[in-house]
């Protein structure tokens, strides 16, 4: 069977849908809820193209072709419906791409990882991405204006994080620890052990580069917490207090790569989603689920046996995790997650 796409004769596989073949032969349709080779249903909508023998607007991922058709995949129609699906689905996504101190620091320093690291007591990572930014010995925090606390999310719950006074914790600790060092070695050959360090500072200053470039990138955002959720994120106590919002996920979100493409910078509609805010459920290992970041594309539930499952009909859909279940996820639905709800901490 022949069918054309995009007025391109295509000769079509057995058991090929629209998607596939139109893959196949090298044209790009994004998608959220299918992945090859896996079991999915459609249900993102992003991967529509229209059949212009009949006008129809159909999802390419579960559609089968038939004799006859002509499949346009990149029309100015087409564009502007996936477009519009990108927005209705991020209207129910609460989530930080980027912390919002990260994205405000006027030096462009990855706050957030800082923090992260602080928490972990990993301070000469800590200090890798401070020095990558600072000169030392100034850090540049004593005459900044402090943008960074002053956009702390944490300042909407009770009191922002004193991320200046930590940063200069870090940087005082870390050169103590290094003068102690110093003195141990003394004498001895440090060329390599001064190798080594310039080397990751190298990699934080590149790091620190490609987190510039941000602005380009769509940037989803929580929404103002409400008073349930305020009074949930006070319990968070980490030696920081920072509730860490920027998304673990963000470097692999399919939908933000797509908004990115669209040329959407932020979202058209106010989050809607009644799913808690920042609600992170521990499922084993380095695993985690955030809930509010799931736009129920159901490929988790799909490729999961007694894993996540549905709950509830209609606008009232969620994707959840039993308890009892959590054991039975595997690590292979992180790369699946097309938005990060499901994701892996890296120790």
């Amino acid at each position: 069977m022949n069918i054309l796409i995009n007025n391109k004769e295509i000769a079509i596989n057995n058991g090929e849908t629209l998607l596939e073949a139109a893959m196949n032969a090298g044209f790009e349709i994004p998608t959220l809820c299918y992945a090859k080779g896996y079991e999915h249903k459609s249900s993102c909508m992003v991967c529509v193209v229209k059949n212009r023998i009949n006008g129809q607007i159909i999802p390419s991922c579960s559609t089968f072709p038939v004799e006859g058709m002509s499949i346009e995949t990149d029309s100015e129609e087409v564009c502007n419906i996936r477009k519009l699906s990108l927005e209705l689905l991020l209207s129910d996504h609460r989530a930080d791409c980027e912390a919002p101190c990260t994205m405000v620091c006027p030096k462009g320093l990855e706050v957030e990882q800082v923090l992260s690291h602080y928490d972990s007591e990993r301070y000469s990572e800590a200090y890798k991405l401070i020095t990558a930014v600072f000169e030392m010995p100034d850090i540049g925090c004593d005459t900044c204006k402090s943008p960074c606390e002053k956009a702390c999310r944490r300042g909407t719950v009770d009191k922002a994080v004193s991320i200046r006074e930590i940063i200069k914790q870090i940087v005082q600790t870390s050169l103590e620890t290094q003068a102690s060092a110093k003195s141990e070695n003394y004498g001895q050959d440090t060329n390599m052990q001064t190798t080594n360090f310039q080397q990751d500072i190298n990699k934080a200053i590149s790091v620190q580069q490609h987190n510039t470039k941000s602005n380009d990138l769509f940037q989803s955002h929580l929404g103002r917490f409400t008073v349930i959720e305020r009074e949930r994120l006070k319990s968070i106590t980490t030696p920081s207090r920072c509730l860490h919002c920027a998304c673990s996920g963000s470097a692999d979100c399919k939908l933000r790569q797509y908004a990115t493409s669209e040329g959407i910078k932020r979202p058209r509609y106010e989050a809607k989603s009644a799913l808690p805010a920042m609600n992170k459920q521990f499922i084993h290992g380095n695993m985690w689920f955030e809930q509010a970041k799931c736009i129920r594309c159901g490929l988790c539930v799909y490729n999961s046996q007694n894993g996540f499952t549905f709950k509830n009909r209609g606008f009232g859909m969620q994707i959840v995790l039993p308890d009892e279940n959590q054991e039975n996820v595997s690590e292979a639905l992180v790369s699946l997650c097309p938005t990060g709800a499901i994701y892996s901490i890296k120790n």
